[in-house]
């Protein structure tokens, strides 16, 4: 039996604020991976106080490059762990846009898929604004990216 309980987002928020313009070196820097921006997402959550889900294959963690899970760093997976997972770690549900919340994730994409991770820091007078890794921001307005479609994750809290 898990323990469901919610997250601190003015820490989530407080970390992006610290990190959202250089690299925790407790983190690898994914930018000439792929890029690091749901590997900063996945970080603003565990500072939130979300504990790591280590299933092989389809967790969520982060130890090390080469131990970690793809939902920690990959759009996709990412998106499928927290909108499924019913053990240990952070979990969500799509929600619209209109809904964004501070701790919430806004993920961007096209006809091909989705393609990159923001973490949603405030909203103000139906304004969303984010911070991000890859090209990195603090405090940018959600409109000001260029998209062709986007979807909000809702973290609802973890379980331990």
């Amino acid at each position: 039996m898990y323990y469901e309980y919610p997250l601190n987002i003015k820490n989530g928020v407080e970390y992006a604020r610290r990190w959202a313009y250089s690299r925790n070196p407790v983190f690898y820097d994914f930018d000439h991976l792929g890029g690091d921006c749901t590997n900063f997402v996945s970080q603003c959550i565990y500072a939130e106080g979300a504990v790591m889900n280590y299933t092989p294959d389809l967790g969520w963690y982060y130890v090390s490059l080469g131990d970690r899970s793809a939902a920690w760093t990959g759009v996709e997976y990412f998106y499928r762990f927290i909108v499924s997972n019913k053990g240990r770690g952070p979990f969500g549900e799509l929600t619209p846009l209109y809904n964004a919340r501070p701790g919430d994730v806004i993920q961007l994409g096209n006809e091909a898929g989705f393609y990159h991770s923001l973490y949603v820091i405030s909203t103000q007078g139906g304004m969303i604004y984010v911070a991000a890794h890859t090209n990195d921001t603090y405090g940018r307005p959600l409109y000001s990216y260029s998209y062709e479609k986007a979807r909000c994750i809702h973290i609802i809290g973890a379980r331990r």
